[in-house]
């Protein structure tokens, strides 16, 4: 019996420089029933002609150009030409263990539809991954070896735009590459969390996430905070936002800021609460900012919880603790 076929999907944009080591990396797999959908997004290196080379010695290498712009109408055009059962993407500078395949494949043919399969990463750099990635590759490999990945979904992406699995079905059920929203792999990870698609546990690296200064995620503006904050509301909203509870916002910073002007723009009741003493009492977009010790006197209440100081996020877990209160019910942590 013939192993289900695996559509990858890579966009790729002058990364001439990196693209050998992605394409042997595909090409040395030991899951072998594959076709790579890779797509010229208006490179202007010898990306293009690179990858057609390789296309010409590999029939399962199939090579298009972009007639739009952008990642997302790249993932279009790569899953509009796919026949595979099974669909994962993968980033033209990145490099796949030779298991990948096969370890995300055998995910899927054990746990069947409905099941996202993930894997572990670790971040490469030949000037040295910096002390954040490390500490985003080991708080992401921790959601993964469990499968509790949505767990802290409002933080981050809680999985890494190349490194899942899943059947086709299940992604045209929730979406595919269709609406156009930035960070695409970040919508795409909500609306996996929306249908009920669970995270099958892996402990074991199959991708190496190559990190360098001029990487999209580092540069494009798609990838700047505010679209991370106004993603993650506008999610929540639809997802874990229930009328009957009242909403606290946690923190006065910039992230705080920006939720308190969707949900006015919303036009949804909040609260706004604050530990800052220079902040307390003080008067924003209309909102007077509560001390945080008012959050016990609040009936119903869901916190949102924007402060990102890593000690202070300890201590306002002890204070949720203290008031018995669970989490993505009565709180959820947006960093």
């Amino acid at each position: 019996m013939q192993k289900p076929l695996i559509s990858i999907l890579t966009p790729f944009k002058n990364t001439a420089n990196y693209l050998v080591e992605c394409l042997d990396s595909i090409l040395n797999q030991s899951y072998t029933n594959w076709e790579l959908l890779i797509i010229d997004d208006h490179s202007n290196d010898d990306s293009y002609s690179l990858v057609k080379k390789y296309s010409e010695k590999d029939n399962r290498i199939k090579l298009f150009k972009n007639d739009r712009e952008g990642i997302i109408s790249a993932l279009q055009l790569a899953f509009k030409n796919s026949s595979g059962n099974y669909i994962t993407r993968m980033d033209s500078d990145d490099i796949m263990l030779p298991n990948k395949l096969e370890i995300l494949a055998n995910s899927l043919l054990q746990f069947g539809k409905l099941h996202v399969a993930v894997g572990l990463v670790e971040y490469f750099s030949e000037h040295g991954v910096g002390e954040g990635y490390k500490s985003y590759e080991t708080w992401l490999n921790n959601l993964t070896e469990t499968g509790n990945n949505y767990n802290e979904i409002y933080k981050e992406c809680v999985i890494p735009s190349p490194c899942w699995m899943l059947h086709r079905d299940d992604l045209i059920a929730c979406g595919a590459f269709n609406p156009s929203i930035y960070p695409e792999d970040y919508d795409l990870t909500f609306r996996f969390y929306k249908h009920g698609f669970k995270c099958i546990p892996c402990d074991k690296v199959i991708h190496k996430w190559r990190d360098y200064s001029t990487r999209t995620s580092r540069t494009h503006i798609h990838y700047a905070q505010n679209h991370f904050t106004t993603l993650k509301v506008n999610h929540y909203l639809v997802i874990d936002y229930n009328e009957d509870k009242t909403p606290v916002i946690w923190g006065a910073g910039t992230k705080g800021k920006l939720m308190a002007k969707l949900f006015l723009e919303h036009e949804i009741s909040f609260e706004w609460i604050c530990d800052n003493p220079n902040k307390i009492g003080r008067d924003i977009y209309g909102k007077e900012l509560l001390n945080f010790e008012s959050l016990a006197t609040i009936k119903n209440s869901q916190s949102l919880i924007t402060v990102a100081n890593k000690d202070a996020q300890k201590q306002i877990r002890k204070y949720l603790a203290k008031l018995n209160l669970e989490p993505i019910k009565d709180y959820i942590f947006f960093c």
